[in-house]
């Protein structure tokens, strides 16, 4: 039996801000006071945490670790390790993969792969696609995160399943589960796509990938999506919200009274288009990064409750896959060692708390997945906490990242805060310095009812 004891640590949960201790009885937490003292004769780890700040570990609940298939760009094992290294103690992963996960057998595989290399917690989107309906509802809703379409081409007509409101309106008659949808008008995309053509040939530069996907795409698809699950009173979820003015569509109030929540991503937070001309295709994403006015419109709607939890829609691609002309630029980036540092500095300039950030990171995540016994600090929960240093600065650099593609957007950015000490299921995983990959992860499960 193991235990750890956590000593004059800086706590935040629940709207909670105070200084005390917690004990850690192997992977749960056993009890937290003011002060807490162990018997001399128990074996156990202390932690003098006093100075630093401890929440509940983030929980990521959109990216793509790229594996199987694509593990050129990521792998489990090396995108869990970033992960843990930026205070990210769990992780939903999207069914983009080689083969794409849309069987119940290739969603077994990618858990029993996970268990096996994730240092990190774990569970995986069960991928729609145009022929799969029956094999998607297969799955117990207690077992998988959710359900989308994310990353995966739906069919011949329409990639994206947002566009589809046919098969929409089957779906959501018969599923019990949470549905996670990308959310961009083809038809908008396609004409301003049409138009770039003609100005620009295949040379279209990187900042009109952001007129291509546009506000108005963005809004006109996420406005009827939410119509029609309103309509069916179903578990929708909108992923990576980028503008302001979808945000204006959500209710603001507690996520466990809400039917359709969303997500806001890092990266739509700290860059515009204005960071088009330093970065180029480096901010290349889908939906793409928007005019200045809408980070600040999407961090105040996380604020009012809008917007329910931020993600970080992490996805590492080769260097090589971030060149050349326009079409042939793949969408996204990594992002999952730095987000949790990257929000602190929305605290350091006094534009969120720490609550805020322990809320939309790992309560409000847990809430809207209806996660069983993780997200907070609380006795008998998991033990997956992140102490942090808010006063230990340092600079992004190629040298410290441990994304296996060996980039980032946000290399040459100076950060306030670093990331002191990660535990998963009660394990020290990261200690500042070093990832200690003994014991795994967990597969997370969830509440029968979504």
């Amino acid at each position: 039996m193991s235990h750890i004891l956590i000593k004059n640590a800086r706590i935040i949960n629940e709207d909670q801000d105070f200084v005390g201790d917690v004990h850690i009885q192997d992977q749960r937490i056993a009890k937290i006071d003011k002060q807490i003292g162990l018997s001399s004769t128990l074996r156990y780890q202390e932690i003098d945490a006093e100075g630093a700040v401890l929440m509940p570990g983030v929980i990521d609940a959109h990216v793509h670790f790229r594996d199987p298939g694509l593990t050129y760009k990521g792998d489990i094992a090396s995108e869990s390790r970033a992960a843990v290294a930026g205070g990210v103690t769990s992780f939903m992963d999207m069914p983009n993969t080689l083969p794409n996960t849309i069987t119940v057998e290739a969603l077994e595989e990618k858990y029993k792969r996970a268990a096996q290399t994730s240092v990190s917690n774990y569970s995986f989107f069960m991928g729609l696609t145009r022929d799969n309906i029956e094999e998607a509802l297969k799955v117990g809703t207690e077992d998988v995160c959710g359900l989308t379409d994310d990353g995966l081409y739906f069919d011949e007509n329409h990639s994206l399943l947002c566009n589809n409101h046919p098969y929409l309106e089957k779906l959501f008659s018969r599923t019990g589960h949470l549905v996670a949808l990308h959310s961009e008008d083809e038809a908008i995309m396609a004409d301003n796509y049409k138009k770039a053509q003609e100005s620009y040939g295949d040379a279209i530069p990187p900042h009109y990938h952001s007129i291509i996907r546009d506000e108005r795409a963005c809004l006109s698809s996420t406005q009827k999506l939410v119509d029609l699950a309103g309509r069916f009173n179903n578990r929708l979820h909108v992923l990576h919200v980028s503008t302001e003015a979808e945000a204006l569509l959500f209710a603001s109030r507690a996520a466990s009274e809400k039917r359709i929540t969303s997500e806001v991503c890092v990266h739509h937070l700290v860059f515009s288009t204005d960071d088009y001309e330093r970065l180029g295709n480096k901010i290349k994403w889908n939906p793409s990064v928007k005019p200045e006015s809408n980070p600040k419109g999407l961090l105040q709607a996380l604020v009012e409750d809008k917007i329910d939890m931020v993600a970080t829609d992490h996805a590492p691609h080769s260097w090589e896959e971030k060149q050349g002309l326009y079409d042939h630029v793949k969408p996204g980036g990594p992002m999952i060692q730095h987000a949790l540092v990257m929000l602190l500095e929305f605290f350091h300039d006094k534009k969120l708390a720490l609550q805020q950030i322990v809320s939309k990171t790992s309560h409000r995540v847990a809430d809207v997945y209806k996660i069983k016994e993780r997200g907070y600090i609380k006795e008998g929960y998991f033990a997956d906490l992140v102490l942090v240093d808010l006063n230990a600065p340092w600079q992004i650099t190629e040298q410290n990242l441990r994304y296996k593609c060996g980039w980032t957007p946000l290399v040459g950015n100076r950060v306030r805060s670093s990331i002191k000490t990660t535990l998963v299921n009660g394990a020290i995983v990261f200690d500042g310095t070093n990832i200690r990959d003994e014991q795994k992860g967990m597969r997370m499960t969830f509440s029968k009812i979504r």
